[in-house]
């Protein structure tokens, strides 16, 4: 086929271990490519140390908050809340809101974060139950009952938030 092709989720076993993305450092051992996107980044080794399922469930929350937030940035050069008016950019729009409602937004992500995770926030207890990193059970659309389909996703959710 013509046009880039994704490394997919279960390509084979050896999913990503062809891949190196710092070709003068060896891969850790935690990645093994058994993770969608997997390509071997961890010049720092974090992954030696802490938890490979809680380091990626923080690399998915912070993708899908940026890919929120790139949208939030394009949404707002569109629309006006009657009560505020725009700044002359992006960055000036944060200054408008008022400090009550920057509190708000942060308590509200803070309540979020505790009820999605069953109030287990360490990387020792986030997964006692055998969940998945990323998976807050949250599936409105029955995404994922296509096995295939969901690695594909999966795939598609990391590189979106790696490049947002």
């Amino acid at each position: 086929s013509k046009g880039p092709s994704m490394q997919l989720w279960g390509d084979g076993t050896a999913q990503g271990l062809s891949i190196n993305a710092v070709p003068f450092l060896q891969r850790p051992p935690a990645l093994d490519g058994t993770l969608a996107g997997d390509v071997g980044f961890d010049p720092v080794g974090f992954s030696n140390y802490i938890d490979i399922r809680w380091l990626r469930e923080a690399e998915l929350k912070h993708g899908r908050v940026c890919m929120l937030g790139v949208t939030g940035l394009i949404a707002q050069e569109f629309v006006n809340l009657p009560m505020f008016q725009n700044g002359k950019t992006p960055v000036d729009d944060f200054f408008v809101v008022p400090a009550a409602g920057l509190w708000q937004v942060f308590f509200t992500i803070g309540a979020i974060e505790f009820f999605t995770n069953g109030f287990k926030l360490t990387p020792g207890d986030m997964f006692s139950e055998g969940r998945e990193a990323g998976d807050l059970g949250f599936d409105p659309l029955g995404c994922g009952k296509n096995p295939e389909a969901l690695a594909r996703r999966r795939l598609v959710e990391v590189k979106n938030g790696r490049l947002a």
